[in-house]
């Protein structure tokens, strides 16, 4: 096949080919200013990193190897390529402890579908009887809010919905707390607000009996120091939000996995089987994870989150130091637009907005026009957005490693053309 005749490279979004300019893609040693990320067409902005991350080319490779050169079962192996996937993801759980100054005598690391999976595996494993009450609050997404109201009635127990005063801090009694299962998150869905005196909140907690289960998707992957030697018996995110491989990540204490009574239980878990009954092994992240693992997924999160702690923009900042200049810059500039509300009070790298003249859907469809991937909708905040602040569709533009100071004035330049002729 020719040149002329060969395909056009498919853009990011699946739309068509690229432009044929030089710069439209990449070239052979060039990154286009995002290190790690050569390989995107720049006239492309792409600002839904707060759904999942786009991946960097060494989480790619790191796949692309396991199943180029191992592509192997782990657990109980006896060949060298199982060996290999054995250690490798021995030292992805050992990696995602060390990032969370955690201790593996008292933590261990498990891995599951998503969040949500591991939020909800973990509330259905809880002891019977163990706890009073299910305490959540009213701004989270949907992984907590639907989980607990499915928990509590499973349980029979009473289910509490706190509120959060405008700084998004959680404010509860010991009453609330006593003898209750804290389920929150670290941080905002809607704004990105980091969620203040978390960790008084868990100390509050364990002082009268509770346990705290973290939802950490969106912390883990914008504010990952306020994670680090976290006290919580569980903290659950998602390594697809954080430049690796779909994948959910529940990092919990031994006492509180080994507690659980799995309810999905398979290949994997068990040390002996007899006709009516088994025995698990003691290892506590096999409570979680039941039959085949997603090895490719989980070594590649490995990458990712070696990656990621290397991480050097082409102005030479840390990631965060890189989102927070970009996040200010986008903020501003989308501040002193007319007819746009901002949904948060300060700059975040998640950044929602209410149009007033035209629909969120609508907005984020002409923005995809214009090669701008925004998300749009109540972002599984729907009891917050909808029940209880009445809000239409919101737009939320969302930062990440490989944004530029060009797909911020590229933003900025169409949101401008957008909101001006509304």
């Amino acid at each position: 096949m020719d040149a002329a005749s060969r395909p056009g490279r498919r853009g990011l979004f699946g739309r068509g080919p690229t432009p044929a300019t030089s710069d439209a893609v990449a070239v052979a040693g060039d990154d286009n200013g995002r290190p790690g990320f050569g390989y995107l067409p720049t006239h492309e902005v792409y600002l839904d990193s707060a759904c999942q991350t786009l991946r960097p080319q060494p989480v790619i490779d790191a796949v692309q190897d396991y199943f180029l050169h191992s592509n192997a079962c782990g657990g109980r192996v006896r060949y060298d390529a199982g060996r290999r996937v054995d250690a490798a993801v021995a030292a992805t759980r050992d990696r995602v402890l060390a990032v969370f100054g955690l201790s593996p005598h008292r933590a261990s690391c498990a891995f599951t579908l998503n969040t949500t999976y591991g939020i909800n595996l973990l509330l259905a494993g809880l002891p019977s009887g163990r706890f009073a009450r299910i305490v959540t609050t009213v701004t989270e997404h949907n992984a907590v809010f639907l989980a607990t109201i499915a928990a509590a009635a499973r349980a029979g127990i009473p289910r509490l919905v706190l509120e959060r005063d405008d700084d998004g801090r959680i404010v509860a009694t010991d009453a609330q707390l006593r003898d209750a299962v804290v389920v929150v998150s670290a941080m905002d869905n809607v704004v990105g607000v980091v969620t203040p005196d978390l960790r008084q909140l868990i100390a509050a907690a364990h002082r009268v009996g509770a346990i705290v289960i973290v939802d950490a998707a969106q912390a883990a992957a914008h504010a990952l120091s306020s994670l680090r030697d976290l006290d919580a018996d569980a903290i659950c995110f998602s390594a697809h939000k954080m430049y690796g491989p779909s994948l959910g990540v529940v990092v919990a204490t031994r006492d509180l996995l080994l507690s659980l009574d799995p309810v999905i239980v398979g290949g994997g878990q068990v040390s002996a089987v007899s006709a009516d009954a088994y025995t698990l092994l003691p290892d506590p992240h096999t409570r979680l994870e039941a039959g085949l693992q997603a090895w490719a997924e989980i070594i590649g999160f490995g990458a990712a989150l070696k990656w990621r702690g290397d991480f050097r923009s082409a102005g030479g900042e840390t990631l965060e130091q890189h989102e927070e200049r970009l996040a200010a810059r986008l903020y501003d500039g989308l501040a002193a637009l007319p007819r746009l509300r901002m949904m948060g009070s300060a700059a975040t790298p998640v950044i929602s907005v209410l149009p007033e003249r035209v629909d969120g859907h609508r907005l984020a469809a002409f923005l995809a026009r214009a090669d701008i991937a925004v998300r749009s909708g109540s972002f599984c905040a729907h009891y917050w957005l909808i029940e209880r602040q009445a809000l239409g569709p919101l737009v939320r533009f969302s930062l990440g490693a490989h944004n530029t100071d060009a797909d911020i004035d590229r933003t900025l330049e169409v949101m401008t053309s957008m909101m001006k002729g509304l």
